[in-house]
């Protein structure tokens, strides 16, 4: 697209943590760059040294429907200012440093992910954190719980694919769709999840590494501002109730070289190749530290819960969901053969979380990891492999700790450096801090009479 045919731009760049930011301007204006003040930004710049610029990357724009007529919306790459280099921090040329280290390590050309993502629509949301008060309120049309709220009731745990009118989302995640595509991202099917208060899922169709990353974060605006749109709030925390399902972002991932499939040997488990089974083996022995990517929330341990299918066991098993790595039963064909990591949230970055998954398997074909030998998978049950397995962290410091003591495999190639993987972790420990200074309105339940 030619960016002066437009009445103004939208440019569209992600911060470390992985939050969107923009800045619109009348196109007529645009000189090819913009700057912005880079120590604003959580983990980028200090303020002595502030100045970055941001460049369009013309393939990911689209008309932004949100935005007026005549706005175009491109995501952007980070430069350092002074140099023009590509800014070391910036979560989308991090990741082509680690498409780039795949390809020259022989691994893959292609890398092919399939992102699942699921998030709650509410009817309203409240919440307020002072000193003496603090509550959060959430209303939902759908929950049995919420009579408040007039609707059809789903009942507990039992919304997975609920059909309308128990489904009062339908509407809204098809107009998602449209909007979806519309932007150039291709989705494979939309559904109702589990989670009986409003949740939902939008899987996106497979696309390369990069551009499934550029397609989750704009997935996130879009179908927040519709939501808004249709005075309703959607949430991605990845578990905003108690004792109803929480919300992940699994990757199916799979690998070409040369235009053939590398996962598909007929005749193994599961048929899956020996470089695949390396691939799983370095993910999961580097599960535990990759966590601090693909979980990186307090609220994302909360998820972890038996009994909701979200994994605490690092193995790997044909079509159980309770499995850290699944391996679909339906992906027959070599063209389908896959694997789908469940364990990352959308509080995740996803430029950051799909990098590192991806450093971790490289590590594992490097060191030609054998799951039978590591005691990996496959098991059927997780009691199968209780007392065999590492466990993903209990919290995000535990997460945090573990990547300080495994990181090695993510600076192959130069992609994670001390300085990016430092200012990472320094963000989220303030975070962890921020948590758990505050009372917790159960406590007072527990422990107000002691």
């Amino acid at each position: 697209m030619d960016l002066k045919n437009w009445k103004m731009l939208d440019l569209k760049f992600v911060d470390l943590l992985g939050n969107m930011h923009h800045i619109t301007m009348p196109a007529e204006n645009f000189k090819g760059k913009v700057g912005v003040d880079g120590s604003s930004l959580p983990g980028f710049t200090q303020t002595e040294s502030g100045d970055l610029v941001i460049r369009p990357d013309e393939s990911t724009a689209f008309p932004d429907p949100f935005l007026g007529e005549g706005v175009l919306s491109c995501l952007c790459n980070l430069h350092e200012a002074d140099t023009g280099r590509p800014y070391h921090k910036d979560p989308r040329q991090l990741a082509r440093k680690v498409d780039t280290y795949l390809r020259e390590e022989g691994i893959a050309d292609a890398i092919w992910i399939l992102p699942e993502l699921e998030f709650y629509v509410f009817d309203a949301v409240a919440y307020q954190n002072t000193v003496n008060h603090t509550f959060y309120e959430v209303k939902s049309a759908q929950a049995h719980w919420d009579t408040a709220v007039p609707g059809y009731k789903i009942p507990h745990h039992r919304g997975y694919h609920a059909a309308p009118p128990l489904d009062s989302t339908f509407i809204l995640r098809d107009r998602i769709t449209t909007l979806l595509r519309a932007a150039g991202i291709p989705v494979k099917y939309h559904h109702h999840e589990v989670g009986g208060a409003g949740q939902c899922e939008v899987e996106i169709a497979p696309l390369p590494f990069l551009k499934a990353a550029d397609a989750v974060i704009l997935a996130k605006y879009l179908i927040k501002m519709e939501a808004l749109k249709h005075g309703k709030l959607v949430t991605f925390m990845p578990k905003p109730l108690f004792d109803e399902a929480g919300s992940g972002l699994h990757f199916h991932i799979r690998l070409e070289k040369k235009g053939q499939p590398v996962f598909y040997k007929k005749g193994a488990y599961a048929d899956l190749s020996p470089l695949a089974l390396q691939f799983m083996s370095g993910i999961l022995v580097h599960g535990r530290a990759l966590t601090a990517f693909t979980n990186p929330s307090t609220n994302s341990f909360k998820r972890f819960v038996p009994g909701f299918e979200a994994p605490t066991s690092l193995f790997f098993s044909l079509a159980n969901r309770n499995a850290a790595i699944r391996i679909p039963k339906y992906a027959t064909s070599p063209e389908e053969k896959r694997f789908e990591y469940r364990p990352p949230d959308a509080s995740c970055n996803p430029y950051l979380a799909l990098s590192a998954i991806l450093m971790a398997g490289a590590d594992g074909v490097r060191r030609k990891l054998d799951p039978g030998k590591l005691h990996l998978g496959p098991y059927n049950s997780v009691a199968e492999a209780k007392g065999k397995l590492a466990e993903v962290p209990a919290g995000l410091l535990e997460a945090l700790d573990a990547l300080g003591e495994d990181s090695d495999f993510l600076k192959a190639g130069g992609a994670f450096n001390e300085d990016s993987l430092r200012s990472w972790t320094e963000v989220k420990r303030k975070e962890n801090v921020e948590l758990h200074k505050r009372p917790h309105p159960f406590e007072y339940e527990m422990y107000f009479s002691v």
